[in-house]
């Protein structure tokens, strides 16, 4: 079955999932989620621009993250938030004390690792260029995104070691968004498409180097403010068998996402993010979240940034370090959300 038709039937089966149920839920599928009125969802209804200049309260979540309409525009070369930015002290039910992969000379000594440390994750990202395709469009925007992610493990408890950071991955990305206004089933909305080229990598010499490249195409429907599904189906670019740090890591992380966040209330959000190598072995991963707001901004009472959160992840790939191997994780902490 050739890629292209991998992701014909993904997006098919995503688009009935979001029919169905909300059972699907993660925090960046959502990150921009401040309520807004609820209004019957229109076909191709322009928001007045005058309305707010920037962030407005009037368009939905997708459509504020990702600036699909001009009056949602907050202009180029801005620095906006990706990823949640947040700050995380973590259980786990292992450590990679020992980190390998099938490649020659990339296993590495044992270190005394703890399974209680710090997450910290930081992502920005800045819009390059917009209205490539769609010109003067009034209903629709598109847009050219580069956005950088960091995500550290920091050993904070363990003094034996002197409390080093186990490991660290940069992930820059360039994405291209194009807005979709397509009524679907029971008030649903498919409201972006999109491709990325995606880099992620540790840093770090061998034994411990990983890295790879993808290419990523994407997808975004939403129901209203409350719930927001993104959609994504990676091929990775192909590497030189004998330099490919971990020629297996599609069959660990997997090869395909469904991420959506369910805004139960102005308060309250459930997020969920399911990853799958599509293959008979599975493999992925599943997490699953739970943001409570604290504090309000001095400018609008419903939108303050700060959230307290609580994770719970299973599975391949919540670090690069751990693209083979299967751990639990259990974080709690803040995080920082459409700032």
């Amino acid at each position: 079955m050739t890629q292209r038709t991998l992701f014909a039937l993904f997006f098919i089966a995503t688009c009935a999932i979001s029919t169905g149920a909300l059972a699907q839920i993660d925090t960046n599928a959502l990150a921009s989620n401040q309520p807004v009125a609820e209004t019957p969802a229109a076909v191709n209804t322009p928001i007045p621009v005058e309305v707010v200049s920037c962030k407005n309260p009037a368009a939905t979540p997708l459509s504020r993250f990702w600036e699909l309409e001009p009056a949602s525009d907050c202009g180029t070369f801005g620095i906006r938030g990706y990823r949640p930015i947040s700050l995380s002290v973590i259980g786990s039910d292992s450590v990679n004390t020992a980190p390998s992969s099938p490649t020659a000379g990339h296993t590495a000594s044992f270190q005394p690792y703890t399974t209680t440390e710090t997450r910290i994750q930081l992502s920005v990202r800045t819009k390059v260029a917009q209205g490539l395709l769609t010109g003067g469009d009034p209903n629709r925007l598109d847009s050219l995104w580069f956005a950088y992610s960091q995500q550290s493990y920091w050993q904070l408890f363990n003094a034996d070691l002197s409390r080093p950071f186990r490991a660290t991955d940069h992930e820059p990305e360039l994405t291209y968004i194009f807005p979709l206004e397509s009524a679907l089933p029971s008030g649903w909305r498919l409201r972006y498409g999109g491709v990325s080229l995606n880099h992620q990598s540790n840093g770090q010499s061998l034994p411990l180097s990983r890295s790879w490249n993808r290419v990523i195409a994407r997808a975004g429907l939403e129901l209203g403010s409350k719930v927001a599904i993104n959609a994504s189906l990676w091929q990775r670019l192909p590497e030189d068998a004998a330099s490919d740090d971990n020629p297996d890591i599609e069959d660990m992380v997997g090869r395909a996402e469904v991420a959506a966040a369910w805004n139960i209330d102005p308060s309250n959000t459930l997020a969920l993010t399911l990853r799958h190598s599509l293959k008979g072995e599975g493999n992925g991963s599943v997490r699953l979240g739970w943001l409570y707001k604290i504090g309000s901004a001095s400018n609008h009472s419903d939108r303050s940034s700060l959230r307290f959160h609580t994770e719970l992840f299973s599975g391949y790939g919540d670090s690069l370090m751990d693209y083979n191997r299967r751990r639990t994780v259990l974080s709690v902490g803040l995080t920082l959300l459409d700032w």
